[in-house]
């Protein structure tokens, strides 16, 4: 029998997963998490054979969760879950160690079918999801890059000029294709999304 803790805050498919999933093999649900938060608490307090966790939570979301759980339990197998994970945010996954990783659309008896391989210590990536990792989805030009990262450290526009050698109009024409291209409305919103995504 492999134990497992379900973690999504998509209730439908966390239930319908509770349910259809013990039908398709040995499979044994210990418990549920509605979030990040939940899924460290459960996952540390049932020590299941198998996490499956959703990539995409609010509050604390997939990769925070499996972070701090790997640093008390370093050896759990993951089964992330995920529907729109952008390529950044996938190969932050993979950087964790992420033994598997699944479509949410696909068929239950699939999901079991991954989480006996990652029992059995093997990885799995659904094809989908790879071909996403490997997309370079970066539209920032390594300038508008520097200019980001030095932004993340501190520094004003005036610092950034000097230490990129630049004008400092040139660095705000920089910084403002950054924000342009990111969609934010500071150059420290503009920072923090590159960040996010793995981009700096």
């Amino acid at each position: 029998m492999i134990t497992i803790v379900l973690a999504d805050d998509e209730a439908l498919l966390r239930k319908a997963l509770a349910k259809l999933l013990p039908m398709e093999g040995d499979l044994q649900v210990l418990a549920e998490a509605t979030d990040g938060a939940e899924a460290v608490q459960v996952t540390l307090r049932e020590r299941p054979d198998v996490l499956v966790i959703d990539l995409e939570m609010p509050g604390t979301d997939g990769l925070a969760a499996v972070a701090a759980i790997r640093r008390t339990m370093p050896k759990q197998a993951v089964l992330m879950l995920t529907r729109h994970a952008k390529p950044g945010i996938l190969r932050r996954a993979l950087k964790l160690g992420i033994q598997g990783f699944v479509t949410k659309s696909a068929e239950p008896s699939h999901i079991a079918a991954v989480i006996a391989l990652l029992h059995e210590g093997k990885r799995w990536i659904d094809p989908e999801v790879s071909a996403r990792a490997v997309v370079d989805d970066n539209p920032l030009t390594e300038r508008e890059l520097d200019a980001l990262r030095l932004t993340s450290d501190g520094y004003s526009v005036a610092d950034i000029a000097t230490r990129l050698f630049l004008a400092e109009g040139t660095v705000r024409n920089y910084l403002s294709n950054a924000m342009r291209k990111t969609q934010g409305t500071s150059r420290h919103e503009a920072a923090r999304y590159a960040r996010e995504n793995d981009w700096l």
